[in-house]
């Protein structure tokens, strides 16, 4: 029988998104059915009209925007990694945040910081430039026969940190974009939720 205490409680994820913060919503989900023994706390987004602002207000998670637009004479990653140790954040998501992460949030939660990227890696599909349908469109554009989705903890370097998992499907002969996007979106879903199951296993 386990002692109860801090060794137990539920793992606690903050998430970092600018945009629709798909991911976040699927983790959300995973936790509230809880198939995830954790829970989401907080959300920072560094774009004040980012829709997964609004998505945590309705599911009342504290949000909140962090930028240098808003705080021009501060340090952002440190002001970042500072809200999540506030809110005691075991494991941070990246959902689709735009924005290179810096030394000192990276050195606050070393592996701990998690990002989804929707090609294998380490490959020529990761790397500066190289994210969303950009990924897509080369991948259908050099002919390759397969992709898939990598979860992988985020270092300094673009697409570069420890890999948690990998999830791969074979292209067919009449893929294009668009269907490549939507099966990636697919299997990024599962591979979210297998990735933090491996995590807080």
């Amino acid at each position: 029988m386990k002692q109860s205490g801090i060794l137990d409680r539920v793992k606690r994820i903050g998430i970092l998104a600018s945009y629709n913060g798909s991911g976040f919503q699927i983790i959300k989900k995973a936790c509230d059915e809880l198939i995830l023994d954790a829970q989401v706390v907080v959300l920072v987004s560094n774009n004040s009209n980012a829709k997964a602002l609004e998505t945590a207000e309705q599911m009342q998670i504290p949000n909140f925007i962090i930028n240098s637009k808003r705080y021009p004479d501060e340090n952002i990653d440190e002001k970042i990694a500072k809200l999540f140790k506030e809110f005691n954040c075991d494991y941070i998501f990246c959902s689709g945040y735009m924005k290179i992460i810096g030394s000192k949030l990276i050195s606050s939660f070393e592996e701990k910081i998690i990002n989804t990227h929707p090609a294998l890696l380490p490959s020529k599909y990761g790397g500066k430039g190289m994210y969303g349908r950009f990924v897509h469109e080369a991948i259908i554009k050099n002919k390759e026969k397969k992709s898939g989705v990598t979860i992988h903890f985020v270092n300094e370097k673009y697409d570069d940190g420890k890999i948690i998992l990998k999830k791969e499907l074979e292209l067919s002969s009449d893929e294009t974009v668009d269907t490549l996007e939507n099966r990636i979106k697919d299997l990024e879903s599962v591979a979210i939720i297998e990735a933090f199951k491996k995590l807080l296993a």
